[in-house]
């Protein structure tokens, strides 16, 4: 195949959305092009700015946080994707203030203002927000801050 070629399909690829270098590479390598050709092809977009691992990551974050995701689940997922862990952690860090926000968002979208009204309860909502990635700390802050039904 032609460098070319990959280079094409390379921002083709980018052209509809960005991706980090590892996603790039994986999807330029399931179509055929040798390893030395993707990461030239690769290192020459990272050099005139078409590729970037830190504008990917943090529109990656931005769309996770829009759909209710909270820190530990972006966290895995920029790990899958071959996000560098201090890069993650430098744009999770810019979202630290609207973490309790968010969780606080997300179960009163899932489960309205009732507080739960057992332990099976109260156990299912705290899977739900752990499902979703949000850490004991979020969710210790969301039930301490419930108004307690039996004092109101």
């Amino acid at each position: 195949m032609v460098e070319g070629d990959c280079r094409a399909r390379a921002l083709a690829l980018l052209a509809r959305r960005e991706h980090s270098r590892f996603e790039l590479a994986a999807k330029l390598a399931r179509r055929g092009y040798p390893a030395e050709e993707i990461a030239a092809c690769l290192d020459a977009l990272e050099e005139t700015q078409l590729l970037s691992d830190a504008r990917y990551a943090e529109s990656y974050v931005r769309s996770r946080v829009e759909k209710g995701y909270g820190p530990l689940r972006i966290r895995q997922e920029l790990r899958e994707r071959g996000v560098a862990a201090s890069l993650a952690e430098a744009v999770l860090a810019s979202y630290a203030r609207r973490w309790p926000a968010l969780a606080q968002r997300q179960y009163r979208r899932k489960f309205g203002v009732t507080r739960p009204a057992d332990y099976p309860d109260w156990a299912r909502r705290v899977r739900y927000l752990g499902g979703r990635g949000f850490s004991a700390e979020h969710m210790r802050a969301l039930f301490d801050d419930e108004p307690n039904q039996e004092t109101e």
